[in-house]
């Protein structure tokens, strides 16, 4: 019973933690706001990567058109797309050569795949290689931008001088699968990254001075809007060439320049850019089975002490509620009424699903298995995503 009591206490410290995180996250999470574009307006590089994208790729690209920023480019890659993705791009670049002759336009024809690439890091390299933009604006083709979102992102990365802002985009959910998985990554990177840390150190840069702060980096990747200079800095897509998850490294790798000036900074997007990520359980299943073990680099410890403390806090409080000493109830049950506040108070800030946030108990449980698979597969065959197979660096 004593060490059960210690046990549960120590539970309801550590969400008193993460609640205390999250509320300082939100208190530095602010957004992109309508902005006018600058008296002498930068080139900005919108770029998409594109492989078998023809269920979204218009929506994405037709909202890049009617951005209205006054001195932009705007570059597709069709990465060797089995589906209709070239010819929709095709026709939509046409159209607007027609009405717009000013506006740059390209599609890009991507080259095979070399040995020890991503194809997602493969598809940006070339991008970057084509672009001529003091800004790169990388984009998923699953994305949708309100007109104004470049002017916006070019404002706030002015404003704050920043190397990279990582804009986080409303997330669509359909499914039942995807209101109960994709909400999670919302309530894991508010939890557990400190962003309020890094707003604190890129203030004063000495304050990172002994420090490792590159585990404080964490990025976007359907919204990632670099300054060339940083882009280059970091060695761009071809650093990272390797990587699943090359997002996650790329907002790393700016971190760990915080000591020397550099600054990233994650914002949301929620007025003007939405995602839908997958459109269907087995999607969202298969998606996430690809990122999430690779997300932990080759720290294979790191990831089972971060499942077995994200379960120990977020989903075990729920079993325990009902085999726990009855005198231990009340302790549990502040448990789970703290979990409950976060992921409403997330739902509300970022407009997620209702759905996902009360059920919560089924959707990390989901979560949880494809953990366990991601970890199977990538000890293993590999995972799969988008007709290629990776093994990440275990």
């Amino acid at each position: 019973m004593l060490a059960q009591t210690i046990y549960h206490w120590i539970i309801v410290g550590s969400l008193v933690l993460i609640l205390a995180n999250v509320l300082a996250n939100l208190r530095a999470f602010d957004g992109l706001t309508p902005s006018e574009p600058p008296e002498n307006p930068p080139l900005v590089s919108i770029l998409v990567p594109a492989r078998n994208e023809e269920r979204s790729i218009e929506d994405c690209v037709g909202s890049l058109l009617r951005q209205g920023y006054p001195n932009c480019e705007l570059i597709v890659l069709d990465d060797h797309s089995e589906d209709g993705t070239g010819a929709i791009v095709e026709r939509l670049f046409s159209d607007v050569k027609n009405a717009r002759p000013n506006l740059i336009v390209r599609l890009l024809r991507g080259t095979p795949l070399p040995e020890g690439w991503t194809g997602k890091n493969w598809a940006c390299h070339q991008l970057s290689q084509a672009a001529r933009g003091e800004f790169l604006f990388f984009t998923d083709a699953d994305t949708a931008h309100a007109p104004g979102t470049v002017t916006a992102a070019v404002g706030y990365a002015q404003r704050n001088r920043a190397g990279l802002v990582s804009a986080w985009p409303r997330l669509l959910t359909v499914t039942p699968g995807e209101k109960l998985i994709v909400p999670v990554i919302v309530l894991i990177g508010l939890s557990f990254c400190p962003l309020w840390l890094q707003r604190w150190i890129q203030k004063k840069p000495e304050r990172a001075e002994g420090r490792d702060v590159r585990g404080m980096g964490v990025a976007n990747g359907q919204f990632m809007f670099f300054s060339r200079r940083a882009y280059v800095r970091v060695g761009g897509h071809e650093a990272v060439r390797a990587h699943v998850v090359e997002d996650v490294t790329l907002g790393r790798e700016i971190a760990a320049l915080m000591p020397e000036g550099e600054r990233l900074f994650n914002c949301e997007a929620l007025d003007f850019s939405t995602v839908r990520m997958y459109r269907s359980f087995a999607e969202t299943w298969e998606g996430f089975t690809k990122n999430m073990r690779a997300a932990f680099d080759d720290r294979g410890m790191t990831f089972w002490l971060f499942g077995c403390f994200q379960a120990a806090c977020f989903f075990w409080p729920f079993i325990a509620i009902f085999v726990v000493p009855a005198p231990l109830r009340w302790v549990v049950g502040m448990q789970i009424g703290i979990v409950f506040f976060i992921r409403f108070l997330l739902a509300a800030r970022f407009r997620t699903s209702w759905f996902g946030a009360l059920l919560h108990p089924l959707g990390l449980l989901l979560m949880m298995l494809i953990g366990l698979n991601s970890w199977r597969l990538s000890h293993g065959r590999g995972v799969v995503w988008k007709g290629r197979t990776y093994r990440p660096e275990i």
